[in-house]
């Protein structure tokens, strides 16, 4: 009995001892941290992935104070500070202004860096903001901001002498990638941001990856040094940093999975909230539908009924000869609208997605739709229009669960043929539920990885060794080019010395024996 009992004491006073070890390795959360965010964009699926991170950083506790374009209204330890009257905001916008500015690559790119740096301009000269910067001794633990195709972003962090965490609404960096982590993806892998593939297959397609990025940097670079020029800014004066972290919004069921530096988090799917109860004529249009329901939508960018009359007739005389019900997000009134249509100015596009009769979406291939559907398990068709959204599409076709068609383009024949392959070939539906298990088994969720890598950097005052040394690297150093330069100058020396060798030997042998034929005559 009494060894009994000494047991126990030992195992008790063991778990103390164990307990006290595992506490002093769990690291102490920064407490209260204040943060200070900027949401550049004034694009709707943009701020919901931003918001998303700070709503999961004030429900830890931290304060945060954030200039956005698009104001929810402030709660406890939070605050916003409106930029909605001088952002450019891109909502509801006409499709054909739209695809004439961003659906040119060449035009776009050359677009970005005066737009970046007008979007700068908006923040930084925002009177609030001024008040921040006048205050010698900051408020703030850590910036995190929206990065742009300008090295004005990180201005702020570098006034206030903060960490600098980088937020990115898109999968990849592309051309911003060397500059935030030092590295760059392989081109032979990894598409660029605007690339019209999810990743290269051909010859052609890795061709085409590496003119794009070679280009785009080139531009990017040469138009900014012109407007720093041109058009000099305060934040001119400050070099550049990088950022001690970069959170994308990158998940592999929508990105091909490739390396990922040690300062770069996905956090892909953050946005998505718990479902909410729809309303009352929603569900019953849905539960209502003996075949299933199909959702279409193409966003808060692009207003549906700014579509070409032959495209909406198109889509609406196809739509009207299935048996599913439609759930159409459109803008305006349709005239002679088909029976098993309903159109609303707004939709609960997460909560229809997860309703279990809903079959198919519809969609431009906004990243924030695309993980909502992949979430729900949903087969998608694909009109993408610009920006990533070709890739985007282009991705989930290759994952077995989409169909990508082009919006200029589109037939009824062909969109109706499309629409019936999606809702009856069981593989579309069966692909999607695949990917929406691999969306959802995680070790740990989105938020928690925002929340523990904010402290993180908070606690290891910007965790510099997060950041690759390849940072400090010249460009031509980074790919080795000095080297191989080395490299040619030694063969092309040995090959010089060789020639000039083997031409001395030859004309020395071509006199010998001139010399002794003459002798021998």
């Amino acid at each position: 009995m009494m060894a009994l009992k000494s047991n126990k004491m030992y195992l008790s006073l063991f778990s103390i001892l164990i307990y006290t070890f595992a506490g002093s390795w769990t690291p102490a959360p920064a407490e209260g941290a204040r943060i200070l965010a900027v949401e550049t964009v004034g694009g709707k699926s943009h701020w919901n992935f931003m918001s998303a991170i700070l709503r999961a950083l004030v429900d830890n506790g931290h304060n945060v104070t954030v200039f956005t374009p698009f104001t929810d209204g402030n709660r406890e330890n939070y605050t916003e500070v409106s930029t909605s009257t001088e952002t450019m905001k891109f909502l509801d916008g006409e499709l054909e202004d739209l695809m004439d500015q961003f659906g040119d690559l060449i035009k776009m790119m050359r677009q970005l860096p005066e737009m970046s740096r007008t979007l700068c301009d908006v923040v930084y000269q925002n009177t609030k903001m001024i008040e921040v910067f006048a205050n010698r001794r900051s408020d703030f633990d850590v910036v995190l901001i929206e990065p742009l195709f300008s090295e004005c972003t990180s201005y702020a962090a570098v006034k206030l002498n903060l960490p600098l965490i980088y937020v990115l609404p898109i999968p990849t960096m592309g051309i911003m990638e060397r500059g935030f982590t030092g590295h760059m993806s392989n081109p032979a892998v990894v598409a660029n941001n605007v690339a019209s593939f999810g990743f290269p297959k051909t010859f052609s397609q890795r061709s085409a990856n590496i003119a794009i990025s070679i280009y785009a940097t080139i531009v990017s670079k040469v138009k900014e040094r012109i407007l720093m020029y041109k058009e000099p800014r305060e934040y001119d004066l400050y070099a550049p940093i990088p950022p001690s972290l970069v959170f994308v919004n990158r998940h592999f069921t929508v990105e091909p999975a490739s390396s990922i530096p040690s300062n770069v988090v996905e956090i892909g799917g953050i946005h998505l909230k718990p479902a909410k109860k729809l309303t009352k004529d929603i569900i019953e249009f849905i539960e209502q539908s003996q075949h299933g329901v199909v959702y279409f939508t193409f966003g808060s960018t692009v207003r549906m009924s700014s579509l070409p009359k032959h495209i909406k007739k198109a889509f609406m005389d196809a739509l009207a000869q299935i048996p599913q019900r439609v759930l159409w997000k459109y803008e305006d009134e349709i005239e002679n609208k088909p029976k098993n249509l309903m159109i609303k100015k707004w939709l609960p596009q997460r909560e229809i997605l997860l309703h279990p009769n809903v079959k198919l979406l519809i969609s431009h291939g906004g990243l924030s739709g695309l993980y909502e559907a992949i979430d729900g398990g949903v087969p998608i068709l694909g009109f993408p229009l610009f920006g990533d959204q070709p890739k985007n599409i282009d991705n989930i076709v290759n994952a077995g669960m989409a169909i990508s068609m082009d919006i200029l383009s589109v037939t009824k024949d062909a969109f109706l043929k499309n629409v019936l392959e999606l809702l009856n070939n069981k593989k579309y539906m069966e692909n999607a539920k695949t990917a929406s298990k691999i969306f959802k088994d995680r070790p740990i969720s989105p938020a928690n990885l925002v929340v523990y890598w904010t402290e993180y950097v908070i606690r290891h005052k910007g965790a510099p060794h997060l950041t690759s040394h390849a940072i400090n690297l010249s460009w031509y150093q980074y790919y080795l080019l000095d080297l191989i330069a080395l490299i040619l100058v030694f063969i092309i020396v040995v090959f010089f010395v060789s020639y000039r060798i083997f031409k001395s030997i030859s004309k020395y042998f071509s006199n010998y024996f001139r010399n002794t034929k003459s002798k021998s005559e």
